[in-house]
């Protein structure tokens, strides 16, 4: 294949401008990502590869799509999130970098759809997900595309549940890596950045006081350990949901209520669900809830809050009573809030990860692409796959670096000590 025009479907060319600053001042904060498109530059390992992506249109994804360009990619991108789109980035990546963009903030669900499909029009060989959209549309509308494919990543939680059900299945046809699954990643996006960028989605649309506040947390892996320290720091009382017998036991001696929604429901003043599950709050929740309850949530999907139930069962719906904030009448009254109909909180309502933050994830991102084409087509198996550790202390020496932080060195004395079982 020829390398084609660009093509597009942006809100408005004419945002180009401010989305190159926005983009270039994220840049500035992702020194990890700069190292390596200057070797991607000069390496060239994705020289003619065609590359699907479908990831939150921000301007940390866009130095991404420059990273992977610079070093050789062709690149179609669309949105993971409506909500999430900047529809100024939108424009800069078509305008000044030549790239094929499908994302207009708010699409509807035909449009999306279409946008899927703009992106997998060039067969491509490498896809990049955040949610399993791509994959999904793979594995039933363009099964015929699946032999060309080389492999994939996926950068959310919610899309490997969905990956490895398929490999379950034994219906996944193409190897995935995991690439939300490192021991970086986990402290710094999913512990430390949906944290501090839930907690601002929350402020921006309420402009709330959390001090004193009654915070329901459901679910307490890496982004609900991070939530709730950083919701205790601000002097909200934080209570914790949770299914599983470990994490519950780790959140009760974190000094954090444990129990269960029901027992939450009537007592919390915020309500956010970092579960990745469906149906976390429902009606029997919702009947007992304080009037001016608050609902949020940080999963990608906008299925842990039953917010279909709201929709056909509150009295009156009044829409952006705040900023991304909707506010659903009861029967008898009660007012709940909804901040982004349910949607990715720290997105939708927010912008995101910090750039520092993304920094790192797609850093990860990066060198995963560039491993699965490093792997001769057919030798890697079609399942879902670990982040090479490799990989994982490469960004860690990277980012480190950047921070002027230098390590200790193990000595000869320790390091036969550590390896040998008679020392």
């Amino acid at each position: 294949m020829s390398a084609p025009e660009v093509q597009y479907d942006v809100a408005d060319l004419g945002l180009a401008g401010h989305g190159h600053s926005r983009i270039e001042w994220a840049d500035r904060s992702m020194p990890v990502l700069r190292a390596i498109r200057d070797r991607f530059a000069a390496q060239r390992p994705f020289d003619g590869v065609r590359i699907a992506a479908c990831l939150n249109i921000t301007a940390e994804t866009a130095n991404l799509v420059r990273t992977l360009q610079a070093g050789g990619a062709e690149i179609r991108l669309c949105a993971s999130n409506p909500l999430s789109t900047q529809d100024d980035t939108a424009a800069a990546l078509v305008v000044e970098y030549g790239v094929s963009v499908f994302a207009r903030h708010r699409s509807d669900s035909v449009t999306y759809r279409q946008h899927l499909d703009s992106v997998l029009a060039r067969a491509p060989e490498l896809v990049l997900d955040d949610a399993c959209d791509l994959a999904t549309a793979l594995h039933t509308d363009y099964q015929d595309l699946l032999p060309g494919l080389r492999g994939g990543c996926e950068e959310t939680t919610s899309g490997v549940v969905r990956l490895r059900a398929m490999a379950s299945a034994d219906a996944l046809r193409y190897p995935v890596v995991a690439v939300t699954d490192t021991p970086t990643k986990n402290l710094v996006d999913n512990r430390i950045g949906t944290a501090q960028s839930s907690i601002d989605a929350l402020l921006r649309s309420t402009n709330m006081l959390l001090a004193g506040a009654n915070v329901v947390v459901a679910g307490f892996g890496y982004v609900g350990q991070g939530l709730a320290a950083r919701l205790t720091g601000l002097g909200a009382r934080v209570i914790v949901t949770e299914i599983d017998p470990g994490r519950a036991l780790d959140a009760t001696l974190s000094g954090y209520a444990v129990m269960t929604m029901a027992e939450a429901a009537p007592l919390g003043d915020v309500f956010l669900t970092v579960t990745g599950n469906r149906d976390v709050i429902r009606a029997e929740h919702f009947a007992l809830m304080k009037d001016g309850a608050v609902l949020a949530n940080a999963g990608h999907f906008d299925l842990e809050i039953d917010v279909a139930w709201l929709g056909a069962n509150a009295v009156e719906r009044r829409m952006e009573v705040r900023p991304h904030v909707d506010e659903y009448v009861q029967a008898d009254g009660r007012r709940l809030l909804l901040v982004a109909e349910g949607r990715v909180a720290n997105l939708a309502g927010a912008e995101g990860h910090p750039a520092a933050v993304m920094d790192i994830a797609f850093g990860i991102q990066a060198l995963s692409a560039e491993w699965l084409l490093r792997n001769e087509p057919g030798a890697l198996p079609a399942a879902v796959l670990e982040v090479p550790p490799g990989i994982d202390r490469e960004i860690a020496r990277l980012k480190l670096a950047a921070l002027d932080v230098t390590l200790d060195t193990l000595t000869e004395t320790q390091l036969a000590y550590l390896t040998s079982w008679s020392s």
